[in-house]
């Protein structure tokens, strides 16, 4: 009887559906292929970095994080496709301000970093930037720095406008606590901040030495 009762229940869904029945049992029977596995795991990936992140990270960011912590060679555009698949939209999307002016005729660094994210030890590589948070009372920038080895944000400081002296306090800060050895690679984007007569004199005075992203290139500093 139960299985006169099933069958009643597949033909009813078939026929409002509109499948046929054997389309419906070939479905039902069909094993995923290996591209069809490998799609629904980044699939379950991306919603895992999405909602870890508190809905932030757009397609680039999640693209970064796949290839580092993931060890998946994926491209942005895949990935942006599959987010918009699942209905993954960046909250922070319309709310957006710069926080990164490289135009300007202060010296640069070269990229001596260059992506190699996986550190031996602590206070070898710090990598450094300024975010921002919206509050009731305007924009607050954050800036960090962290330690690439332990993720460790071992230096930071707050303020209401994006200056050199903010990232200096933030530099301050993480030297005082840490105290590393001579030699420590800094790594930062072109910023004007960072790239300040002041905010150099002061890593040389730390004997550190200077790594700076290529030019639009967000996946030099994606950690």
């Amino acid at each position: 009887m139960y299985k006169h009762r099933f069958q009643y229940r597949v033909e009813k869904m078939c026929s409002v559906l509109q499948v046929s029945r054997s389309g419906y049992y070939k479905w039902v029977k069909h094993k995923p292929s290996k591209r069809e596995k490998h799609r629904m795991w980044l699939k379950k990936r991306i919603r895992h970095h999405f909602y870890r992140l508190k809905k932030r990270p757009g397609s680039p960011v999640i693209t970064a994080i796949l290839r580092e912590e993931d060890g998946c060679a994926v491209s942005s555009k895949t990935v942006s496709r599959l987010m918009k698949e699942m209905g993954l939209k960046s909250i922070t999307v319309g709310k957006y301000k710069a926080t990164t002016n490289s135009n300007h005729n202060m010296p640069v660094h070269d990229n001596i970093l260059n992506q190699q994210f996986k550190v031996e030890a602590p206070n070898k590589v710090w990598v450094t930037d300024i975010t921002y948070v919206a509050t009731g009372e305007g924009w607050l920038y954050l800036a960090s720095v962290m330690d690439l080895y332990s993720r460790k944000i071992v230096g930071w400081a707050t303020g209401a406008r994006m200056t050199r002296e903010l990232v200096i306090e933030a530099l301050e800060l993480a030297y005082k606590r840490q105290k590393p050895a001579p030699g420590l690679i800094h790594h930062s984007d072109r910023g004007s901040q960072y790239a300040s007569s002041d905010y150099q004199e002061r890593l040389a005075d730390y004997f550190m030495t200077g790594s700076m992203s290529r030019k639009g290139n967000c996946y030099d500093n994606a950690c």
